[in-house]
């Protein structure tokens, strides 16, 4: 159930404010829709960044479901707590990469205003929901375990190894 209500809330902010900003950027740059250069720069921009998103969403979420899951779990559930692959450097890989999505989303829809006001708030929107959701609900499920892990894992890592870990499956995944 909660899966699919986060669905729910990424087409809303997807599409919703995908819509939205289009109907903003339609008042505010009304001669931007003729051009196609700058959506065809737009739009290269934004491929690159939409891979990276879907890349990290694939490796972690294959690292959850190979390490995630003992017995008869529910889909997009976990009750083990993962420790591999990404999970080694951070807390959140796959919030990680999906902060980039409301970035990827404005460059591929070409447009300003989800670029300058919509990205922006669904970027602190995402850390919001890791801090009041993600965050609780993952002690409440691991206990002392996940407290340990929070004292020696940062939410997020630029490391050049960290990265990697996003981007390559370890062989034993794929």
């Amino acid at each position: 159930m909660k899966g699919r209500i986060r669905m729910v809330v990424w087409a809303i902010m997807i599409f919703v404010f995908g819509g939205l900003a289009l109907y903003i950027d339609s008042k505010l740059f009304p001669n931007i829709f003729s051009s196609w250069i700058i959506h065809l720069s737009s739009f290269i921009v934004g491929v690159p960044i939409m891979f990276f998103v879907l890349r990290v969403s694939k490796v972690t979420g294959r690292t959850l479901a190979r390490y995630g899951r003992q017995g008869e779990v529910e889909r997009l559930e976990t009750n083990v707590l993962v420790t591999q692959g990404p999970y080694q450097y951070m807390r959140h890989p796959m919030h990680f990469g999906l902060l980039f999505m409301p970035l990827a989303w404005g460059f591929l829809l070409g447009s300003p205003s989800f670029l300058l006001f919509f990205a922006p708030l669904e970027m602190i929107f995402i850390l919001l929901m890791v801090k009041i959701v993600e965050e609780p609900e993952a002690t409440r499920k691991f206990g002392q375990s996940y407290e340990q892990f929070c004292k020696s894992r940062p939410w997020f890592c630029l490391r050049p190894e960290c990265i990697r870990s996003l981007l390559f499956l370890p062989q034993e995944l794929k």
